[in-house]
This record gives structure tokens, sequence and C-alpha cells, in this order.
């Protein structure tokens, strides 16, 4: 079945048909080093992390190019975001670079986002954007003003083509600090000439400078990927100008496109406004973390579709939290009844069974990487899970193993919300282990015919959202 991907460019949705057969590119737009990593980051690199492993679920062969910009990220009063955390800091700006790229990865690590196969450092790719704006400057496509080149969207008449803004529209007062110096308010810096007191400086044909924030991504998209690649992707908020200027300088300097399928991650609010610092209502990953177990945070995230905004509030996450909750109980107990299970093949209906629920996840993935939907899939058959371990039994080695796989790749390879084995379940794992315990005490309250004791377990349990069901074969539990 063919993935269909929204393609933002052409604003509909497309069959994907990759460059190279069995081969997929794909660049994304990283941070920039300069603080702690915030929710709204991880909305974006969640989401495409389980895109990038939903290709290799598939078979592609996939080549991850994600940036780290600690260069030329200006702020809008035309200062360098590492160059003021350095001096709030009183560091240097690659110890600024440092240290928070170093935090951007731990954040990833601890929400099961698969590092990207290539971070290539704007700092690091100084001479690879220098050629590229000479090429501009070259083709007329940019012009320098005392040390500074800026590229000119007057030259480049689909300028605007992906955010469907128009150049005539464009008025001064964009992020790009307004400079008398640029033939037009829209006109971008490719270079900046350092003043003086300027840290962050590099030789260049046109004296001593820095890179453009936009730059970098060209730069190293065109030396990892080539001149074209097949998806390009960021957050929503980036479309313009950053995206838009990706698109003109890249598609200016080579004459060929840059990126084929365009996919950006819609915004995330907190409690319904946007994060501001100057509204203090930022949340940075590792305050989240603090908060909510990673597993909670990636389902949360995943009851969106990647490309729709989304509200955290702490009644939101802790739905996705007792969601995942059900799907790693059932998965809990597989393993666990493993352990005793005796030989034998999986049963032919627990089969169809999980060959439907992998048929319907691969659907809802292939519909331009339906996450919830296919979060749907999996809670569905956790239900029908629970229904088969509870009232039917017991089960072979086989039709548990094949159970537990399952959950492994849908679960685990593709949506990252299964941890590999039971002590990574953490809190969760205990929990059941309580229950267990609970379940196990009341069983000998009920020989010795201690009713009092039995009742109030199952009461106080009932009050936690625990139901519990005797029957024949023993007792067993289940979430409310």
């Amino acid at each position: 079945m063919t993935i269909k991907i929204y393609n933002v460019l052409s604003r509909r949705k497309e069959p994907f048909v990759p460059l190279a057969d069995g081969k997929v590119n794909i660049y994304v737009c990283g941070p920039t080093v300069y603080d702690d990593s915030h929710i709204g980051h991880a909305k974006t690199y969640i989401g495409f992390d389980v895109i990038a492993r939903y290709l290799r679920y598939v078979g592609y062969d996939v080549l991850y190019v994600q940036n780290i910009t600690d260069v030329g990220h200006m702020l809008d009063t035309g200062e360098d975001r590492v160059l003021r955390k350095a001096r709030q800091l009183s560091s240097g700006p690659m110890q600024v670079v440092e240290t928070y790229m170093r935090s951007y990865f731990a954040d990833m690590d601890a929400l099961g986002v698969k590092r990207p196969d290539i971070s290539p450092r704007a700092s690091g790719h100084i001479p690879e954007q220098i050629a590229m704006v000479e090429q501009l400057v070259a083709s007329g496509h940019a012009y320098v003003v005392d040390g500074s080149v800026y590229f000119d969207v007057s030259s480049h008449s689909e300028y605007g083509k992906l955010s469907g803004r128009r150049v005539e529209e464009l008025e001064e007062g964009t992020r790009e600090a307004v400079r008398t110096e640029k033939r037009h308010p829209a006109d971008f810096a490719l270079w900046k000439k350092a003043e003086p007191e300027h840290i962050l400086r590099w030789s260049s044909p046109w004296g001593d400078g820095f890179p453009g924030w936009h730059i970098e991504c060209s730069a190293m998209a065109h030396k990892y990927l080539g001149q074209t690649f097949d998806i390009h992707g960021g957050g929503i908020d980036n479309i313009f100008p950053h995206n838009e200027c990706e698109i003109a300088q890249s598609e200016a300097a080579h004459g060929e496109p840059f990126a084929r399928y365009w996919m950006l991650t819609g915004s995330l609010t907190l409690d319904g406004v946007k994060m501001s610092k100057s509204l203090g209502n930022t949340l940075t990953i590792k305050e989240a973390l603090s908060r909510w177990r990673p597993e909670a945070l990636r389902t949360f995230i995943l009851s969106s579709h990647y490309s729709n905004p989304i509200d955290l509030s702490e009644d939101a996450v802790e739905a996705a939290f007792k969601g995942w909750q059900r799907i790693w109980s059932a998965v809990t107990l597989v393993r666990e009844r493993m352990r005793n299970a005796e030989a034998g093949e999986p049963s032919s209906a627990v089969l169809d069974t999980l060959a439907s629920a992998k048929a319907g996840f691969i659907q809802k993935m292939n519909e331009d990487f339906n996450a919830p939907a296919a979060l749907a899939i999996l809670q569905d058959l956790t239900r029908q899970v629970n229904i088969l371990l509870n009232e039917f039994g017991p089960h072979t080695y086989g039709t548990l193993e094949a159970i537990d796989k399952l959950y492994r790749q849908l679960g685990g390879d593709v949506l990252g919300i299964i941890p590999e084995d039971l002590d990574r379940g953490g809190d969760a794992g205990r929990e059941d282990g309580l229950l267990r315990l609970l379940v196990e005490l009341r069983a000998e309250a009920r020989t010795r015919k201690d009713w009092t004791t039995s009742d109030q377990i199952r009461e106080q349990l009932s009050k936690l959202g625990v139901t519990l069901e005797d029957r024949p074969d023993g007792t067993v539990w289940k979430l409310e």
C-alpha cells in the first residue's frame, strides 16, 4: 500500500515516491542551542522520530539529517541568540553551545527520540555556506553592501510559494532586523558583516563576518542529501521566513528543486496559551519529564496528528498516561505469562487477530503518518488481548510470543512507547507488581474466609480506578 503525505508545498495529499527506490533522504530543521529545549521541540522531534521510525519499519533505507544551529540565528534586535546567552552567563559562546547541545540530546534520549544519522553544526560548515553565497552573488541573486550579503527576493519569481506570501505584500518589520542597506524589506541576510565587538566571526571574500540563519540549512542539506532530496521537515512557526528563504536561495543557487515533500508540525500551547518567555509560561522538556513519564508525553503528543496544533494540560497528559498504562499492563501480563507458558505453536485465531491489527495500523500510518489513528488500533488490540488473557487460556508460549512481538513492533519500533523489557517499564511495572500482590493477598484472605479484608482490598482498589473480577480460574483486574 502506498504511503500518502500531505505536502505543504503543493497543499494536497500526494503518493510518496522517493527519488531513489527504497531510500528516503530527510532533512529536519534542528534547534538553536542557546537554552534548554522546551515541550514544543518535543512535539516536532517526536513527530519526525515516528515518521522516520515508520519509514524504516516498512523497509526504507532512511538517511535523517537534523542540523544544530550554533551561530547566525538572530533576534529581532539583530543580536545573535548564542552571544546574548553567553553574555548573560559570562561564558564563551561555544561553551554555551556545547552545554545546551548536550542538554538537547539528553532530553531527546529521555523521550525515546532516536538520534539523527547526521547532526551537522552550522559553525562547522562555514566554507560550504560561503561557497553557496558566492554562487548567489555570481548569478545575480545576491548583492554585497559594506561587507554584508543579501539575497534579492525580486530575483526569484517563486519566492513565497511555500508560505503563500507575496513579495509585494511584505513590509518592513519581519524577524530580519530592518536595515536601510537592503534594497527591499524582504531581502534577507546570507552573510553579515561582523562589528568589532562581535565574537563569532570568520574570514570571507567580503571581510570578517558570520552566516545568516537561513543559509546553513541549504548548505548542509545540499552537502549531505544532494541538490534535491525527498522530505524537508520542521515546525510550522518556521514556514516564514526560514523555510521560504531556504527554498529561494537553494533553487536560485542550483537551478533544481530543493525538497520534494514539505512536512510541518503543528504548534503546541500550554492550557490554551502560546508559550512565551515574556508570559512566563514556557515549559522545558526537563520540567515536563520531572512531572510525567516519557511514555506519557510521547503518547500525549501522538494523540494528535503531527500537523495539527495540540494543547498541553495536566488533564490531557494524565489521560494519555492512563491510556498508555492500559497498553503497558497488557504487555506486562503477556511477558509475565511467557515465563511459565508451555511450548506450543500460536493459535490461528490469535494470529488472525494480530494480522488484522497490523494491517489496520499500517493502513492508518500510510495515510500521512496518522499516529492517533494507529494508536487507537493499538488500544483496540489491547482490549482484545485483555479479553483473551482473562477469559481464555492457558496460552502457549508461541501465542504469547506472537502477541508480544506485535507490541514490540508497533508500539516499540514505530511509536516508541513500549519499553523493550519489564524493568524499563519503571513505575508502571512496579504498579503491576503491587496490583498482583494485592490480588494475591485478597485471594489468601478469601481462602481464610476473611471477607472483611477481602472486601476492603476490593473497595480501596475500586477507589483507585481498578476493578477486580473473580472468575473460576482466578481473579483479574481491569483499569477503569
